[in-house]
C-alpha cells in the first residue's frame, strides 16, 4: 500500500513539476536600490542536488522519493543527465497586491564571482506562491554546481523581499 502511494505520488509531482513555465534567463543582471517592506517575505527555501555522484546510500523514504521525483521519466542517460543539476524552491507571500518578479541570482562552481540570474514574472500578486528555479542541464555539466545564491522580490525596480545563502557576498 505505501509503495502504491508513493507511485501515485510520484507521477502527480511529476505532472506538476513539468507544467509550470520556465524562467527566463536574463542575459546581465543589474543592481537594485534595496527597500525591504514588511508586506512581502520569503517563508521556506528548499534546495535539492540532483546528482547520483554527488549522493550517498539511504535508506530514508523521503530522500529517494525526491530523487526518484526529479528523475521520473528520464529514460536514456542523455535524458538524466539534462535532469542533473541544483534545483531550488522559494515559497514566499504578499500581504497586499503587487506587480511583482522573483529573481534568483547565483554564481557557479567554475565561473567564480560571475552572477548569472533567472526571473518569474507575477502580475497582481497577494498571497501564498511558489517560485521553483533550477541550473540543470549544460549550465550544470560545463560550470559545475551552484556556490552561492540569492532571491530577491522586486517592485517598481527595488528590491523589496530578499533570502540568501550563507556564502552569498
Amino acid at each position: 500500500m505505501k509503495r502504491l502511494f508513493l507511485q501515485l505520488a510520484l507521477v502527480a509531482f511529476a505532472a506538476a513539476a513539468h507544467c509550470a513555465e520556465p524562467a527566463r534567463l536574463l542575459p546581465k543582471t543589474t543592481a537594485l536600490p534595496l527597500a525591504l517592506d514588511d508586506a512581502f517575505q520569503f517563508r521556506k527555501t528548499i534546495t535539492f542536488l540532483n546528482d547520483a555522484r554527488q549522493w550517498k546510500s539511504t535508506t530514508e523514504d523521503m530522500i529517494n522519493f525526491e530523487r526518484l521525483r526529479m528523475n521520473y521519466g528520464a529514460v536514456t542517460n542523455l535524458d538524466r543527465l539534462q535532469r542533473q543539476g541544483n534545483y531550488f524552491t522559494f515559497y514566499w507571500r504578499a500581504t497586499r497586491p503587487a506587480d511583482l518578479t522573483v529573481r534568483f541570482e547565483y554564481t557557479q562552481e567554475k565561473l567564480g564571482a560571475f552572477v548569472q540570474a533567472q526571473e518569474r514574472s507575477y502580475k497582481g500578486a497577494k498571497g501564498t506562491f511558489q517560485s521553483d528555479f533550477a541550473v540543470v542541464g549544460d549550465a550544470y555539466q560545463q560550470e559545475g554546481h551552484v556556490t552561492a545564491w540569492r532571491a530577491i522580490l522586486i517592485e517598481k525596480g527595488k528590491i523589496v523581499g530578499l533570502n540568501q545563502s550563507y556564502l552569498w557576498r
